[in-house]
């Protein structure tokens, strides 16, 4: 019985180790990269090499390509029972030269990817010859020239994938559409490519991605009649109007049309594209009003329609939602909307982005904002709302972003606002807000870019903003802030931009604290454009950028174009100027005008090497000019004009090339001449500069209006002292 029993353990063992075995070879066969003793076909073996001869490999990845064994040549893929080479994938390996032609001989080649690297040779046309190729990815590289017309042999290729080249371009084929009735993926954009989209490539049934954006292509926005999932034709020269892509209603995921010239209205057979997740048709000349009947489904997560001509009211509903779906970002900016924000937009319970600026809307911001608990970011900046803040506006307590500027906002800046302690950027510059800045915003730890200028702000400066540890700009511009500089001001780690100007501060200019920033201390970042020799200053340019990750995340990132400087003008500062400011080798300008400033200019200011503007003029300066400018090649704009300036300036010391910088110095001497000098000539109309490259329409307006304003009582006034006049005027008002 033992006997018997031990039998049959022993076949029921046998039978289970046998039953693996069979498995693990039906793997081994129907999986050839299991195979790791295969050898690599010799003559595939040798085109490899030579291709690798041609190449430059900085990380010598491809050394590994020794041996027989396939399974070690990184990049390599074999056939298991031939040797031959299947695959070659040497994608973001840093290889650069040029594509050497010896890959056409691996005639057994279904996919070749070279794509992320730095090759800079033509295609070679012999590709044509890899008949079983069925993915071929040069993207992002320098490749360059045009497609050759022999690819059209590929009849099984399923992917073509060349964007990213700038170099490559010419002619769209007009093959690309009937070469391969097995083409699924068709990415050529981000090149040079020009011309129409042939007509056939809207009937090629297989296709499922195009993505031909980012060229100069022109011609009409046909329709596709084939199921779509992806259609990206964004940055062309693409016009007529939208069709309605009927064929793609329940495929069409991602379509992307921004920045091209297509005109008319948007039909609302598109919110019949039930599969849409993301739709862009931003700046583009679409007009007239949204339609009530166009809402989308609750799978669009981006809707992008800025930059248009879009007109009428905010569509009430643009798109449905659910508890646990609906749209994440909806940007109706740099359009022609007008009315009421309607109270709708906030029942988008995911809404994590909103962007209605540059508008003409007006009223209120509602308050039920609050409701939209995702919000990362609001900008309703450029329009003409009114009202205060909505207090509610605290329930986005996710907000990143809040860019309300240039709006008749009024009321004051309320102290919960502390409760936004995520909050990046805060902007509320030109409204009409009043009151101080609330001692509970140091909360707001997380602030880099705040902007309160043009409002009716007052006070002393608080030590609320010194917890505002991460801040890279500030402005406090144009307000009726009132006292001291204190201390803290300029030991921000990371300021970029200060601007304080036109308030009414006092006192001294802090010492000692300049050398903390590292925008201050770095000569490496420029921000202001020059014509000739006059300088303009871009104050700010904030460009949110906001990416769908997921199906409920979106990824938040932001660029800050601004220039490095410090702006202390018209303000009531006295003293010496800090010898200290002017050792910052990263300021691009520094204006200290219209203030009480006494001392002498500084010799450090050669040291400036990174300045472009510097305007220290209408102060109580005094003494020579010690400093030699020559070395400053970036100074585009000097002004040292109206102070008390004395002494002989040699041309040795640069300042030759600002000839107008010194009027109102009349004690100071140039020199012309080899010792020869004489007083600064005097303009008939002496110019801020520094202040009209920011300001020029609005001063330009003001003096016209005085102007005429003075002419005209002046002449009622002569006419009346006029006897003669004076009888006649009276005469005819009887």
């Amino acid at each position: 019985m033992e006997a018997k029993r031990g039998f049959s353990n022993f076949c029921l063992c046998s039978g289970i180790y046998l039953h693996i075995i069979v498995i693990f070879f039906l793997l081994i066969v129907g999986n050839p990269s299991v195979v790791s003793a295969v050898n690599v076909y010799p003559q595939d073996r040798a085109f490899l090499r030579e291709f690798k001869s041609k190449v430059i490999e900085p990380d010598l990845i491809l050394s590994s390509w020794v041996g027989p064994n396939c399974s070690n040549w990184a990049g390599i893929t074999c056939d298991n029972r031939t040797g031959r080479v299947v695959s070659v994938n040497l994608s973001y390996m840093n290889l650069s030269g040029t594509i050497s032609p010896s890959l056409c001989n691996l005639l057994s080649l279904q996919t070749l990817v070279l794509s992320h690297n730095n090759f800079t040779s033509v295609i070679p046309p012999c590709l044509g010859n890899l008949l079983s190729l069925r993915v071929l990815d040069l993207s992002h590289n320098g490749v360059r020239g045009l497609v050759p017309d022999t690819l059209m042999k590929l009849k099984h290729l399923r992917e073509l994938t060349l964007n990213g080249n700038k170099e490559l371009g010419g002619n769209l084929p007009m093959w690309v559409g009937n070469f391969s009735r097995n083409l699924e993926r068709l990415d050529l954009g981000l090149n040079s490519f020009r011309g129409e989209i042939p007509d056939s490539l809207f009937w090629l049934k297989s296709l499922k991605y195009v993505d031909l954006s980012e060229n100069t292509l022109s011609g009409k926005l046909g329709e596709f009649h084939q199921p779509l999932e992806v259609l990206n034709l964004a940055s062309n020269r693409i016009s007529g109007t939208l069709p309605c892509f009927n064929a793609c209603i329940q495929s069409l995921s991602i379509l992307n049309l921004a920045n091209n010239s297509i005109v008319g209205r948007i039909p609302s057979c598109m919110s019949s594209l039930r599969a849409l997740n993301q739709l862009n048709l931003s700046k583009n000349g679409l007009e007239y009003g949204i339609s009530p009947m166009l809402v989308f489904s609750d799978k669009l997560l981006a809707l992008d329609l800025s930059h248009n001509q879009l007109s009428g009211p905010l569509p009430r509903k643009i798109a449905e939602t659910t508890d646990k779906s609906g749209l994440l970002v909806l940007d109706l900016s740099h359009n022609q909307f007008s009315g009421n924000i309607p109270p709708k937009i906030t029942e988008l319970k995911s809404l994590q982005a909103l962007f209605l600026s540059h508008n003409s809307l007006n009223g209120e911001i509602p308050g039920s904002i609050g409701n939209l608990t995702y919000l990362q970011v609001i900008d309703l900046s450029y329009n003409s709302l009114s009202g205060s803040i909505p207090l509610n506006i605290v329930g986005c307590f996710q907000l990143l972003a809040l860019i309300l500027s240039n709006n008749g906002l009024s009321g004051q800046i309320q102290p919960e606002l502390d409760a936004l302690n995520s909050l990046k950027i805060l902007d509320i510059s030109s409204n009409k807000i009043s009151g101080q800045i609330p001692q509970t915003l140091a909360g707001c730890r997380s602030l880099e870019v705040v902007d309160f200028s043009s409002n009716s702000l007052s006070g002393p400066l608080n030590d609320a903003m010194n917890k505002w540890l991460d801040l890279k700009f500030l402005s406090l511009a144009q307000n009726k802030f009132e006292g001291p500089l204190p201390s803290w001001l300029f030991t921000f780690p990371s300021i970029k931009t200060l601007d304080l100007s036109e308030n009414r501060l006092s006192g001294f200019i802090p010492d000692d604290t300049f050398n903390v920033s590292k925008n201050f201390n770095n000569a490496v970042i420029t921000g202001m454009n020059t014509e000739g020799n006059s300088i303009s200053i871009k104050r700010k340019k904030i460009e949110v950028s906001i990416m769908v990750m997921d199906t409920d995340e979106l990824s938040f990132a932001y660029g800050l174009l601004s220039p490095v400087g410090i702006d202390l003008s018209y303000n009531q500062l006295n003293g010496d100027i800090p010898e200290s400011l002017f050792t910052l080798h990263g300021l691009d300008y520094l204006n200290l005008s219209y203030n009480l400033l006494e001392g002498q200019i500084p010799v450090d200011l050669e040291k400036m090497w990174n300045l472009r503007a510097l305007d220290l003029s209408h102060n109580s300066l005094s003494g020579p000019l010690l400093a030699n400018i020559s070395s400053l090649q970036e100074l585009i704009m000097l002004n040292f004009s109206y102070n008390s300036l004395s002494g002989f300036v040699s041309r040795k010391q640069g300042y030759w090339r600002f000839p107008e910088a010194f009027t109102g110095n009349p004690a100071l001497c140039i020199e012309v001449s080899v010792g020869k000098c004489q007083p600064p000539t005097i303009p008939a109309l002496p110019a801020d500069n520094f202040k009209n490259d920011l300001e020029e329409g609005p001063i330009s307006v003001w003096v016209f209006c005085v102007t005429a304003a003075v002419s005209f009582y002046v002449t009622l006034i002569a006419l009346f002292c006029w006897s003669r006049s004076r009888n006649y005027i009276l005469r005819s008002k009887v």
